[in-house]
């Protein structure tokens, strides 16, 4: 590997890295600390343990002498950009502002309070902006405002050679371009595999003046479902539309002590202005209702509170941690699939029936209104069996999306679980292109191998 490029790294970020589980050779760990200092450099171990994995169950590390951006699966070095948390070129005319690394999607809308705006994707942790942006992030809000990807406007990025890339030029933020290849999308979901973001410019939206949310329990997961297409299709303007199945149900409910039926529940959010609002709520009695009422579904009642509607946000981001409270000291592993809205319906209640034949604790929660849904599968990590029924729902659940035409991934992303899902999602040609992509951007394989390809 080329000391050039480590140092080129090393210049343009400036900030503190670690080395990951496998020990570095020496001379090139001194070689880190003289581009960064002393101070910057760790490897203790129980900093390489913490920057050495992640949530998923796939990665271990291998002595080999990569630059790696996030849990390193091979060794190497593990950049740390959590200091680098400046707020820039805030253009509330534009709705666009321009944040570094280590800027977290809550301390961006803090900082916006009081502008009218906001940056509405919300994935539920309080993740990083620009990791948001590298792993195409979705959240509860997708379905009105979209993903990661059209919310991202220009990225400026080191490329594992040491240059500096702005994806749509330096200083550029238009909100629509059609100049050459569209480079912005190909770094927005690349994992770390592409170069290091540095600074992602984003789109924001006006603050809703008003909003509501309400629960809606069903009888079956086939009744909510169905509930959750026709709301679509009748054209009710939601902003949310999450599912929870009844296990996921009771066990939110516990966890974040709230009273909650035990069935397939929707949690269902309307955006607007007062007035607008109102009338919203009047077509949504209108249409949602009787659309309810024909699925079986409860009365709803709608909370306008703040504090309220916090509560329930709240409980539904902490479904992974209720997840694995009806299991402790077993491991979690969370599922991700995204399939048309026409085919939701069946593709979720075959994958219910399936994880009951199976034997799994997996509670299913989603954001439908995109077609996309997550199982948690909580297991045994040191019962064989177990986690190899684990691997072999998964894989079924990632080819019964396919063959609903959808994905394996709709925003968890493909790094080690899924190389050979996407090899059957895009096929021999897409996945020879990929390797094109990152062969010419990153010869040497520095950036995150491994993973993805």
């Amino acid at each position: 590997m080329s000391l050039r490029r480590v140092l080129g790294l090393g210049r343009a970020l400036g900030h503190r890295s670690y080395c990951s589980k496998s020990p570095l050779p020496p001379d090139f760990v001194e070689a880190l600390r003289a581009v960064v200092g002393t101070p910057n450099v760790s490897t203790a171990m129980a900093v390489r343990e913490q920057h050495g994995h992640d949530e998923s169950m796939h990665v271990a590390a291998r002595a080999t002498v990569p630059s790696p951006c996030g849990a390193p699966w091979q060794g190497g070095v593990c950049f740390d950009l959590s200091h680098m948390n400046a707020i820039m070129e805030l253009s509330l005319e534009d709705f666009s502002v321009s944040v570094e690394p280590g800027v977290t999607r809550k301390a961006l809308n803090s900082y916006l309070r009081g502008t009218g705006l906001w940056f509405p994707v919300d994935p539920g942790a309080d993740a990083s902006l620009c990791g948001m942006a590298a792993t195409g992030a979705s959240g509860t809000n997708a379905v009105r405002y979209g993903t990661m990807r059209p919310n991202v406007l220009n990225l400026r990025v080191v490329l594992p050679d040491g240059r500096l890339l702005h994806t749509a030029g330096a200083g550029r933020q238009p909100r629509k371009r059609a100049a050459g290849y569209d480079l912005t999308s190909l770094f927005v979901g690349s994992e770390g595999t592409l170069g290091f973001l540095t600074l992602a410019t984003l789109r924001l939206h006006p603050l809703p003046e008003a909003s509501a949310a309400t629960t809606i329990a069903f009888p079956t997961v086939q009744a909510a479902v169905d509930c959750t297409v026709q709301v679509l299709q009748a054209a009710v303007p939601v902003a949310r539309i999450e599912f929870l199945d009844e296990v996921m149900a009771g066990a939110c409910g516990r966890f974040s002590n709230i009273e909650l039926p035990v069935a397939p529940t929707l949690l269902l959010e309307l955006h607007g202005s007062r007035h607008g609002l109102a009338e919203q709520q009047q077509q949504t009695v209108l249409l949602a209702e009787e659309i309810v009422r024909l699925n079986g579904g409860s009365r709803l009642a709608w909370a306008e509170e703040l504090e309220e509607r916090e509560r329930l946000w709240a409980m539904r981001h902490r479904a992974w941690y209720a997840a694995l409270a009806l299991r402790p000291g077993c491991q979690g592993y969370s599922t991700d699939v995204c399939v048309p809205i026409s085919r939701l319906p069946d593709v979720v209640v075959e994958t219910k029936r399936d994880l009951q034949d199976s034997g799994l604790t997996g509670p299913m929660v989603g954001h439908v209104g995109d077609g996309n849904f997550h199982c948690v599968l909580v297991f045994d990590t040191q019962d064989e069996d177990e986690a190899q029924r684990v691997h072999a729902f998964a894989e079924r659940l990632g080819r019964r999306a396919l063959a609903a035409g959808g994905t394996c991934t709709g925003e968890h992303g493909v790094g080690l679980g899924k190389r050979a899902l996407l090899q059957e999602e895009l096929g021999q040609e897409g996945l020879d292109t990929l390797r094109s992509i990152k062969a010419a951007l990153d010869p040497h394989n520095l950036m995150n191998p491994g993973k993805v390809l």
